[in-house]
């Protein structure tokens, strides 16, 4: 069922869904709803300011651009350590340069660059 207060169209059936549900179903049904800037801007002001994400958002400031980079490749890709052998080498090595132990070389950043489409100049 579709409800239309003040001309604007509405479905019913998300009413009792969460934030980022809304907000995914919004951009799936609707990508033109004003609500999705106004939901999505609300979110962002919750994460960067409760409690409950403090020594997350600590953490991300102090992430290395480029870490914080190859985990959102890592991440949006479904790739496992295994899989960057040719950009980077051994899971050994993914793993000790996402811990900050070791880091990205110049190698690593134009291989990575080349296979993901990505600006070099993105890892800094």
């Amino acid at each position: 069922m579709t409800i239309e207060p003040s001309g604007l169209s509405w479905d019913a059936s998300v009413a009792g869904k969460q934030p980022l549900q809304l907000v995914d179903y919004l951009i799936e049904n609707d990508d033109e709803n004003p609500l999705i800037d106004f939901l999505a801007s609300k979110i962002a002001d919750y994460e960067d300011n409760s409690e409950r994400f403090a020594e997350f958002n600590k953490a991300v400031a102090e992430m290395p651009v480029g870490v914080a980079l190859l985990r959102t490749l890592i991440d949006q890709h479904k790739l496992s350590y295994a899989d960057l052998k040719e950009e980077i080498g051994s899971k050994s090595l993914v793993s000790q340069i996402l811990s900050g132990q070791r880091s990205l070389t110049i190698a690593h950043i134009k291989a990575l660059s080349a296979r993901f489409g990505v600006k070099p100049e993105w890892f800094f």
